[in-house]
């Protein structure tokens, strides 16, 4: 997917439904849910079970959706990833040889990083935009505006702390778009298999980003 296309989606969508399933069972219907709820955008982390084989039958059965993942650590994996369908992909660090080898593939690639130097790095490296992670340990939706003055070039998509409640800070804080994982999917709704209740979350979520 080309760099605009993948910028446009971003700032069409706003927020994207991060999921790491421990069973793909659970996995497929975590993003059913989300995606009924109106969420475009899914993360299969690579740490989930079968993330490969779950990533590409997301694929088929959500074609309205666009299917990444994330938690990659090497060069390896992103192949891996690619080669399953995925189609952007996020990293906890940056790496360069990641960066270049996701450009070559021309698959967005979307490194974590925390200071303005990681950022900048990432960026000057070919990063379609950057992951900004853990953002709550510095400050949150503040911390993002203070970094807009300086970088306000460089597309930041904040996770790690981004609530249900507080997404939409961030993206009036400047964000392009926000990440978000556990605060979607509550354990307990998991457990009790309340599929319709995350539903109902996701679309609040997109209500209150509309």
């Amino acid at each position: 997917m080309p760099n605009q296309i993948w910028l446009s989606q971003l700032q069409e969508h706003r927020a994207i439904a991060v999921i790491r399933a421990p069973k793909i069972e659970l996995g497929q219907k975590m993003a059913l849910a989300v995606a009924s709820g109106g969420m475009q955008l899914i993360e299969i982390t690579w740490n989930s079970d079968r993330a490969g084989e779950l990533i590409s039958q997301l694929r088929s059965e959500l074609p309205g959706c666009i299917i990444g993942t994330g938690t990659l650590f090497n060069v390896q994996q992103l192949q891996e990833a690619i080669a399953s369908g995925a189609q952007f992909l996020f990293t906890p660090h940056v790496d360069s040889k990641m960066i270049q080898a996701a450009q070559e593939k021309h698959v967005p690639i979307i490194p974590g990083a925390l200071t303005p130097t990681e950022i900048v790095t990432a960026w000057n490296q070919g990063a379609s935009c950057v992951k900004v992670f853990p953002v709550q340990a510095l400050g949150g939706a503040d911390y993002i505006k203070s970094l807009e003055a300086p970088l306000g070039e460089i597309p930041l998509i904040p996770t790690g702390g981004v609530t249900v409640e507080n997404a939409k800070e961030f993206l009036q804080a400047g964000a392009i778009a926000v990440g978000l994982s556990s605060e979607l999917f509550p354990k307990k709704l998991v457990i009790e298999g309340n599929w319709e209740a995350i539903a109902s979350g996701a679309k609040k979520l997109m209500q209150q980003l509309g």
